[in-house]
């Protein structure tokens, strides 16, 4: 094999190498702060400027222009960005506490809720119980369900603040990548 063709031949197996650790390491559980592992975008700051916060009794909810309040349970906000037909796009909700969640059960609760809620196939692919918001501590998961409408990934976070709030952020897995920043944006700068 010529040397040219072998260098490029172990640079890809490097780089595939790299992508499965990567990939493997994505769906661990991380016990550290904001700032590491699959939650290392979580970094706590004020929204854009040019967002809207939809104040509730669960905190502030930044989005950003183009997204839609929809409607929702009292005492909490929800908003959407909405395609064709009014089919959600992206998804983010702020609750405030409603059941037994807690910062030490979070990560087994959200995906027991989901399954409780009719999602099906739910698989948690990351989660961490020691993150930084901008009101206090919280507890994350990032998983994957299916609805009787598509399958969507969330990032699903329990806070701990003022008072004790849930934020979801969540896509149907097929925008996922499309969505990712602006959701995981939204929840950096959530504020119970």
């Amino acid at each position: 094999m010529p040397r040219s063709r072998a260098t490029a031949v172990a640079g890809a197996v490097v780089v595939v190498a790299a992508s499965f650790a990567v990939g493997l390491g994505a769906g661990r559980h991380s016990r550290h702060a904001s700032g590491s592992g699959a939650f290392s975008w979580l970094r706590p700051a004020p929204p854009p400027p040019d967002w809207k916060v939809a104040r509730s009794a669960a905190g502030a909810l930044a989005y950003p222009p183009g997204w839609t309040p929809i409607k929702t349970d009292p005492g909490s906000a929800s908003v959407a960005l909405l395609g064709r037909g009014g089919a959600i796009h992206a998804y983010l909700n702020a609750t405030p506490l409603q059941g037994d969640e807690t910062l030490a059960n979070w990560t087994r609760f959200r995906p027991a809720h989901n399954k409780n809620e009719g999602s099906r196939a739910v698989r948690v692919l990351a989660s961490s119980t020691n993150v930084n918001f901008r009101s206090g501590p919280g507890s994350c998961v990032i998983d994957d369900y299916t609805t009787s409408k598509a399958r969507y990934r969330e990032i699903a976070c329990f806070v701990s603040g003022a008072s004790s709030s849930v934020i979801v952020a969540a896509a149907p897995t097929a925008l996922w990548e499309e969505q990712a920043v602006t959701l995981e944006r939204a929840v950096s700068s959530f504020a119970s």
